[in-house]
């Protein structure tokens, strides 16, 4: 399981728009505001695959939609146009939220039947799993229902988001044979370390993090920035960005931050790399990591040289030593925020 893990994040996931790249074709071009637009109807998108019409023209053009639809217009792309054993390259991974109602066999079957459909695959790669409210016990049911549903072979992996330690050690005890977690994890957050890794060691559960750079935040863009005074600064122009400088608040406050981004241009100009190259590396070496997700925004910056340098990137235990001198200056996160996925269930 670990051996899929490390295939499809690193062919898909990691590199969500490496594909690019790949398939050999034309470079993103730059767009203007009024090329802006959403693939959001199911018609349009039944056009779209039946027509053949340029789908990676339509997904450079995306800034909000439906990514499992998304998803299917781009696996439509490389059955057309791709050879088979280049399909058997690419992997999508897909969440599902659900409200916290009653999981029946049949609510839990036609939701899954949803995504299917939208994805365009007989069988979903990996489903991702989230449950909002602890005090109903109703996320076993849907794991069960989950379970069977992979056991017929409409979900090859069944996985996990945001979900705590507690909760997790509940689902392996009760049968529900999860393969991963997917938690907010970075140089700033190791709330997953000091935890939930320790379970997911003894059961072979591997974590998905994501967050691993902040939304941007630990890049050389920040470096020598002071968002105290007004417009000095970078604009905090995504939820991200606004998101993930709360949590460099909450560990020590933005001139610590600042050390921090000075020591990793340290360590990334030793290696000829850049900041998110090493921020990413250093989590990717944590235990129990699988793999890490990048976010990118389709024609506007894709990280794809960032991403190769990854892979090829040793970091050696001057490096590790360095940054934990500066991140050990920071607040315990487990405590001031608690454990995975509280954040998002806290008032």
């Amino acid at each position: 399981m670990a051996e899929f893990l490390q295939s499809s994040l690193s062919n898909f996931t990691l590199n969500s728009v490496k594909w690019e790249a790949k398939t050999g074709c034309s470079p993103i071009r730059k767009l203007t505001p009024n090329q802006i637009q959403c693939v959001i109807t199911e018609d349009k998108r039944r056009s779209i695959v039946k027509n053949g019409t340029d789908s990676l023209e339509i997904c450079r053009v995306v800034n909000d939609g439906p990514a499992e639809d998304l998803y299917g217009i781009f696996i439509n792309r490389v059955r057309r146009e791709r050879p088979p054993e280049y399909l058997e390259k690419v992997r999508g991974l897909t969440k599902w939220v659900p409200p916290p109602v009653k999981m029946t066999s049949g609510y839990v079957r036609e939701n899954i039947d949803v995504s299917r459909k939208r994805m365009d695959v007989p069988s979903l790669d990996m489903l991702q799993f989230h449950w909002w409210d602890y005090s109903n016990p109703g996320y076993l049911d849907a794991l069960k229902n989950l379970t069977d549903l992979k056991e017929e072979g409409k979900i090859k992996t069944v996985a996990l988001t945001n979900f705590d330690t507690e909760r997790l050690q509940i689902i392996l005890e009760n049968g529900i044979p999860v393969v991963s977690n997917q938690v907010q994890h970075s140089i700033v957050d190791m709330r997953p370390q000091q935890k939930m890794a320790e379970l997911c060691l003894l059961t072979g559960v591997k974590l998905i993090t994501y967050g691993t750079v902040m939304g941007g935040l630990l890049s050389e863009k920040f470096l020598d920035t002071n968002l105290t005074i007004p417009f000095a600064g970078p604009p905090l122009n995504t939820p991200s960005l606004q998101k993930y400088k709360r949590m460099v608040d909450a560990w020590g406050g933005w001139s610590l931050f600042q050390t921090l981004l000075k020591t990793l241009k340290t360590v990334a100009s030793k290696h000829g790399v850049t900041i998110p190259t090493v921020a990413v590396k250093y989590i990717l070496d944590q235990t129990a990591v699988a793999g890490s997700m990048v976010g990118v925004r389709l024609g506007l910056s894709e990280h794809i040289q960032d991403t190769n340098a990854i892979f090829s990137l040793v970091l050696d235990e001057e490096d590790v030593n360095s940054i934990q001198e500066v991140t050990q200056r920071g607040k315990d996160l487990l405590r001031v925020i608690g454990d995975c996925g509280d954040e998002y269930r806290r008032a």
